[in-house]
């Protein structure tokens, strides 16, 4: 395998690239449905009690694919991938939409039902915008920094290039969704802790994580033959073509 590989391949010659695409739309659902607004505690040594948004324990996971999809594919690759995630998280919204306003049956099962449905999946559309936003934005940071990153330090420090990347995206993330979503609800001094702490969490994600993500990285470069450097890329968000 060439280290310095930087010619585009068919999407049809990968034999993982799909799998990782199924998993990172799959992570991202989930992580934006089930538990995204439950607060949890945990109590630390030293630290105390502290709470946290139970989706900070798997979104992460979003840009762990996120850096393996550029680090293995390239940004071109990734950004078709950012877009499934995206159209996803949008038919997630209107479908959730859809469904919480269709009025019930007329039974005391599905009158509770209409309440837990409603508990669960009736966010506000400025959360639902956030979140969306976001979502987007800071995907592409991510993927545009680790591309950079790598045709810069020719490849090597894959740790450096996966903790920085997300160190930016998810700076971008976090900001954007909470301002976006609670903004004018929320004092300024409990947005700027949430935002911080959030911060904090998902980027000590990555870094508890980063073992992972060699193994992750070098099993499907060795699988794929693939390892590629996006030396001449347009890294146009809005440009589906790799």
């Amino acid at each position: 395998m060439d280290p310095h590989h930087s010619a585009p391949r068919p999407l049809g010659s990968y034999k993982y690239y799909d799998f990782v695409m199924a998993s990172f739309v799959t992570v991202l659902l989930c992580s934006n449905l089930i538990g995204a607004a439950k607060a949890a505690e945990v109590t630390l040594p030293i630290v105390g009690t502290v709470a946290f948004g139970a989706g900070v324990l798997f979104f992460p996971v979003s840009y762990i694919f996120g850096d393996v999809l550029t680090e293995v594919y390239g940004y071109g690759r990734d950004r078709r991938v950012i877009w499934a995630g995206f159209g996803a998280l949008l038919f997630a919204a209107v479908m959730s939409t859809v469904v919480l306003a269709l009025k019930p049956a007329a039974d005391p099962f599905n009158a509770e039902y209409q309440t837990h449905l409603q508990a669960v999946f009736g966010n506000t559309p400025r959360i639902v915008l956030g979140s969306i936003i976001a979502f987007w934005c800071g995907s592409f940071v991510n993927s545009y920094v680790m591309a950079k990153m790598k045709v810069q330090m020719e490849g090597r420090r894959l740790w450096m290039r996966t903790i920085g990347s997300t160190i930016c995206g998810e700076l971008v993330d976090s900001g954007l969704f909470y301002v976006i979503a609670f903004y004018g609800i929320w004092s300024n001094q409990q947005l700027l802790s949430v935002v911080v702490a959030q911060y904090v969490l998902k980027t000590g994600w990555e870094v508890v994580m980063t073992p992972v993500t060699y193994k992750v990285v070098n099993f499907l470069k060795r699988r794929e033959n693939e390892d590629y450097y996006d030396r001449r890329t347009d890294f146009n968000p809005f440009r589906l073509k790799v």
